[in-house]
């Protein structure tokens, strides 16, 4: 916000024009702002005309987007977003990539850094500006490896351009351990040591400012908020933007007088000053949980089912609509929205039912509840994935049928873009859902039901992975399943499943232990075709044969 950590933000534009370091840490705990204060720089440093901002990665563990948690994506990221702006750079860069086969991207980050920004930079040498690369959020990738691996290409990074780069963190083991924690070569500032009463400013300016923004009409529309509510609400954050952001936006989820009063009284009165650093979130963390099931007093049975949704959300493998969750968790859309609108200070919920983006605001919410959280409130990741499980089990028991994808004639491709008959909640159970049975630390209470679901529609799956463009995806996901589950181990798939792939034809075969399936999928017209699945069963009766052992109920299809 405008006139918030003025002087952190001066400090870095100063540097990033006249300080010969060409690395700036930002280190700080979670919920001190670091993301703000990164997006806030980049505005500026677009705005000013003696910096060029070369790209921004912005890593993130709650969007649902494994990219954005992908290390390797960081340097192609950062390369890419250059290129645009410079035309010399773009050209040094394609060189570079064509010399590599285009291979460079796809390497480990170690061996990124040379071929995608270290050579091509060569060609900004005679650049007057610094060029500043941005990259928020280190922690939060998830391979330590490659992230140590990044960190260290970074701190030997030589380029005669003026390179800087400016990165933020909280202050992980793995990260304090790397080169760049050396003072002595690069710019630190710990946001957690900033005197508390500029922080505690700022918050209160934040908090000022959101409120005057949000007004009410209407008689007393003025009145339900004091200064004296701003500062005692700013000094419970102990420094913590997090805190405030999470207060104020549960405060102004509400449009009367009476009701913001009550909330603001009510936080105030309920949330107390802590001295324990995550103090402070966690109360107000539990504070909006806990009231997410009733504005007066917890149920149990309701808080049981809002533990259940945010365990979904945060275990989901990319991110869902309020639609795709209804229909995995067997609710009403309406329904599940009504419960979710309790939930926006801590959860992004889209406007619309079918938008994705259902994911906590801030990682910090995600360790609470996993980690900290009061026993009615902890939950376990296990939640989510068997409550995932079994939805994905149950949609795919309701809704594979023959010829799913609704394909008129078995001389038309598969269509490049998936179709309507084929719903978005059913695409994520076909894909996602054995990677959820896999996360279970006990998966033997699903045996009986994936037995089920597959008896009979094995094919039917295999046709909408097909069309979905995901076969070869589809043996690995039997490989994981063999490996996970023991009931699908002995009826499914057992102890070799392979994939066979060429130019001229794919073989996805999976190989029981008394070979009671094999084969039943190959030649590359068949997984660009989903009817050749089908015909394929049809031409082949002794594979259908082998396959009916096990599902008696799978028939031969009678296609035209």
């Amino acid at each position: 916000m405008e006139d918030t950590r003025v002087a952190v933000l001066c400090k870095f534009v100063e540097w990033a024009k006249n300080d010969p370091k060409n690395i700036f840490w930002l280190a700080g705990m979670a919920g001190t702002g670091k993301t703000s204060i990164a997006v806030s720089l980049c505005r500026m440093l677009q705005e000013d005309p003696d910096v060029l901002l070369a790209g921004a990665f912005f890593c993130s563990r709650t969007a649902n987007d494994e990219a954005r948690s992908d290390t390797r994506r960081i340097i192609p990221t950062l390369a890419a977003l250059l290129a645009d702006q410079s035309p010399r750079f773009a050209a040094e860069l394609a060189a570079e990539l064509k010399s590599n086969s285009g291979a460079a991207a796809h390497k480990p980050t170690s061996e990124q850094m040379g071929p995608m920004l270290q050579r091509p930079l060569a060609a900004l040498a005679s650049e007057t500006r610094p060029v500043v690369f941005v990259v928020d959020a280190l922690d939060e990738c998830s391979n330590e490896r490659e992230m140590s691996a990044l960190l260290t290409a970074i701190a030997n990074f030589k380029c005669p351009a003026r390179v800087k780069f400016i990165l933020t963190s909280r202050p992980e083991t793995h990260i304090l351990g790397s080169s760049i924690s050396d003072r002595a070569q690069n710019e630190i500032l710990q946001l957690h040591m900033i005197g508390q009463e500029e922080v505690t400013e700022d918050i209160r300016l934040y908090i000022e400012r959101t409120f005057e923004q949000h007004p009410l009409t209407g008689p007393d529309s003025e009145t339900w908020y004091s200064y004296a509510d701003v500062r005692a609400l700013a000094g419970l954050s102990n420094g913590l933007f997090i805190f405030a952001s999470t207060a104020v936006t549960y405060i102004l989820d509400t449009d009367t007088v009476e009701d913001r009063s009550a909330r603001l009284n009510t936080a105030l009165s309920t949330m107390k000053s802590s001295k324990v650093a995550t103090g402070p979130l966690d109360e107000v963390y539990e504070f909006v949980v806990a009231r997410a099931s009733s504005e007066t007093k917890v149920e149990p049975e309701e808080l049981a089912r809002t533990r259940q949704v945010l365990a979904c959300i945060l275990t989901a493998r990319m991110p869902l609509s309020i639609t795709i969750l209804a229909e995995l968790l067997d609710q009403k859309a309406n329904v599940l929205r009504s419960s979710l609108r309790r939930l926006r200070a801590v959860v992004n919920v889209p406007e619309e039912y079918n938008q994705p983006g259902l994911r906590t605001l801030h990682a910090s919410f995600g360790d609470y509840l996993f980690e900290r959280a009061a026993p009615n409130i902890r939950i376990s990741r296990s939640l989510g994935d068997e409550a995932l499980a079994s939805g994905c089990l149950r949609l795919m028991t309701q809704r594979l049928h023959f010829n799913v994808s609704q394909s008129t004639s078995s001389y038309e491709p598969n269509p490049s873009a998936r179709p309507e008959s084929v719903a978005p909640s059913l695409e994520y159970a076909c894909i996602q859902w054995v990677y959820h049975v896999a996360n279970l630390h006990d998966s033997s209470m699903l045996d009986d039901t994936i037995y089920r679901t597959f008896r009979s529609r094995i094919l039917f799956w295999l046709e909408v992975m097909s069309v979905l463009g995901q076969v070869q995806r589809a043996a690995a996901m039997m490989i994981t399943a063999a490996a996970t589950v023991r009931r699908l181990l002995q009826a499914i798939v057992t102890s070799r499943s392979s994939l066979y792939s060429g130019s001229s034809h794919r073989v996805v075969t999976l190989v029981p232990r008394r070979k009671l399936i094999h084969r039943f999928v190959s030649g590359g017209d068949r997984t660009k075709c989903t009817s050749h699945l089908h015909l394929g069963a049809s031409i082949y009766p002794q594979r259908l044969s082998d396959l009916s052992k096990l599902f008696p109920a799978v028939h031969r299809p009678r296609l035209c």
